[in-house]
């Protein structure tokens, strides 16, 4: 049975662990001397695909932690953790694509303010879902999705698809700028 007191207190865990931790990662690859193994899970650069690892990563830590803490009592978990991840991902690229199609530039608050109010509903719609679900759901479908994302945030690290999804707006340069194969 499930402990709701000790869910909740994972829950604001885990969303204060996500907001510290996503945002580290904006200044990681920077700080560890453009590190290429950093590079793999922290943002290099200033495009939107870059900025998604903020939320992905630390996400993926928590629902790790949780499924091995909660798994006899959330069966559902990981399912539930990668409806969050893929809200938090398509949250933050609406988002940023809307007010910047709207406004015709970008502010630094609205993007770090999105981030914040994706963690925020991302950690509710998990709370919401485990308390009010009691569906199974397919473990390997949500593992296979959550394998493919990390598959991808490595892999379009170093071979960036080269459209503006991808693009540094600041140096016009695709994935790692350090990198010859980033260039435009």
């Amino acid at each position: 049975m499930l402990d709701k007191r000790k869910f909740v207190k994972f829950q604001i865990f885990s969303t204060i662990f996500i907001l510290i931790l996503g945002t580290l990662l904006h200044f990681t690859f920077e700080f560890s001397n453009n590190n290429i193994i950093v590079a793999s899970f922290s943002s290099v650069n200033e495009s939107t695909w870059e900025h998604l690892k903020l939320v992905f990563f630390p996400m993926l830590i928590t629902t790790i932690i949780g499924y091995f803490y909660f798994k006899k009592d959330i069966p559902n978990f990981i399912c539930i953790k990668t409806i969050e991840i893929i809200f938090s991902i398509c949250f933050i690229t609406i988002f940023f694509y809307t007010y910047t199609g709207i406004i015709g530039t970008n502010f630094a608050i609205l993007d770090i303010g999105s981030f914040f109010i994706c963690v925020l509903l991302g950690e509710f719609i998990v709370y919401k879902k485990v308390m009010n679900d009691k569906a199974f759901c397919n473990k390997k479908v949500s593992i296979l999705i959550l394998v493919l994302l990390f598959l991808a945030f490595i892999i379009f690290i170093y071979f960036p698809p080269k459209i503006n999804y991808f693009k540094d707006p600041v140096s016009g340069y695709y994935g790692i700028p350090l990198l010859f194969l980033s260039y435009e």
